[in-house]
């Protein structure tokens, strides 16, 4: 078939099929969608707190002791016996160890034998001297006589003093070999071992007993911050008047926090370091501090009023510093660098500078939160 046959010439049929084409094009082009920026990204929105805060200040210390005492020996012999477990608790009177009391029992007993012989010595010079006196007064002897008779009266009784005196003292050789603990407290292991000769010019160390409830750390602390406290405190207060200061030692190993108070500080600064010693007392009825770790010490210091706190998850750190992510209020972010004050307990910190309590700061989706960007914020709890 062509298109003669059909009664159309051929230069009709060449503009109506373009005409098809071109609207085919127009139709198509009316037809697609048009593109549609997406919506800000959500972001979680909170405003500050704001509190009364007592400002913390923490510092290194160590511990010690509350009681610490040598054993050693104090009398020379052979160490017999050793009558307690190395690392125990014992209490004050406990027998620890045993000298060879034999020597000491036999002074002891030579110098009770030896008092009772001047004691015996006393009364017969008290009994010459009472018959002499009694003869001078009928002139049956002479004076001379009785003056020489008290003259040895009196020696005789210095003598029962001189005997009574090493008696006491061979006493207290012989209580030597009996080492006891003179406190309640942990004692360490024995150093030295039985049937070693002991006190050879010198009082051998045999062991330790540290009383450890409760238990001193001991720390320093600037000048600056003591008087702060002072000024804060009217003044120094004595101990036992109810106004210690109160602490809290701080073990970061286990996350332990014992609260005490501060019952030592020293009079004087040092004026090399610009610091002062303190001393605290904690309960440690535990045992769960030991002398010589390495501890930190909470103090109250400054107390601020209507403090500006934010959660420290918000808190970001780069080259500039800290600082937070803020909404203002056509709905931007900015990035706002603050100056941080002291973290607190609830993981909230202290804002000291760059931020005011009515503004907003994003707490989440900061990972899509970008300076001069619009975000939509949600509060914390709300729906979409």
């Amino acid at each position: 078939m062509n298109n003669k046959t059909l009664g159309f010439p051929c230069g009709y049929v060449y503009q109506f099929t373009t005409a098809l084409l071109m609207a085919g094009m127009v139709l198509g082009c009316a037809a697609r969608p048009e593109t549609v920026a997406p919506p800000p990204p959500e972001v979680t929105v909170t405003m500050p707190q704001v509190r009364d805060v007592t400002v913390y200040q923490e510092f290194v210390g160590t511990t010690e002791a509350y009681e610490s005492v040598n054993i050693r020996a104090r009398v020379q012999g052979f160490l017999n016996k050793m009558t307690f477990t190395p690392s125990s608790f014992v209490h004050e009177g406990e027998l620890l160890f045993v000298i060879e009391p034999e020597p000491y029992e036999a002074q002891r007993d030579r110098a009770a034998a030896g008092l009772k012989a001047a004691e015996a010595g006393l009364r017969r010079a008290d009994s010459d001297l009472e018959r002499l006196e009694q003869a001078v007064r009928t002139n049956a002897v002479s004076q001379q006589e009785v003056t020489r008779a008290r003259a040895e009266r009196d020696q005789a009784s210095a003598a029962m003093l001189e005997a009574q005196a090493a008696l006491t003292n061979a006493q207290i050789q012989l209580d030597y070999t009996s080492l006891e603990s003179p406190i309640d407290g942990l004692v360490s292991r024995n150093y030295v071992d039985l049937g070693n000769l002991v006190g050879v010019g010198e009082a051998t160390l045999l062991t330790t007993v540290r009383r450890i409830d409760p238990i001193y750390a001991y720390f320093e602390v600037s000048e600056r911050f003591v008087a702060q406290v002072l000024e804060d405190r009217g003044g120094h207060q004595d101990p036992g008047t109810g106004r210690e200061l109160a602490a809290t030692l701080l073990l970061e190993e286990t996350g332990l926090e014992i609260d005490g108070r501060i019952d030592s500080l020293e009079n004087t600064v040092d004026p090399s370091t610009g610091t002062i010693r303190l001393r605290g007392v904690f309960p440690n009825n535990d045992a769960k501090i030991f002398p010589g770790f390495f501890v930190r010490v909470r103090l109250p210091g400054e107390f601020l009023e209507g403090a500006t706190l934010v959660e420290e998850s918000a808190l970001g750190t780069d080259l500039g510093g800290r600082y937070l992510m803020i909404v203002d209020d056509d709905n931007v972010v900015e990035r706002r660098y603050i100056q941080p004050g002291p973290l607190q307990a609830d993981k909230t910190r202290v804002i000291l500078e760059g931020l005011e309590p009515n503004e907003q700061y994003i707490t989440s989706g900061l990972q899509r939160a970008r300076p001069g960007m619009p975000v939509t914020p949600q509060t914390a709890g709300s729906g979409s």
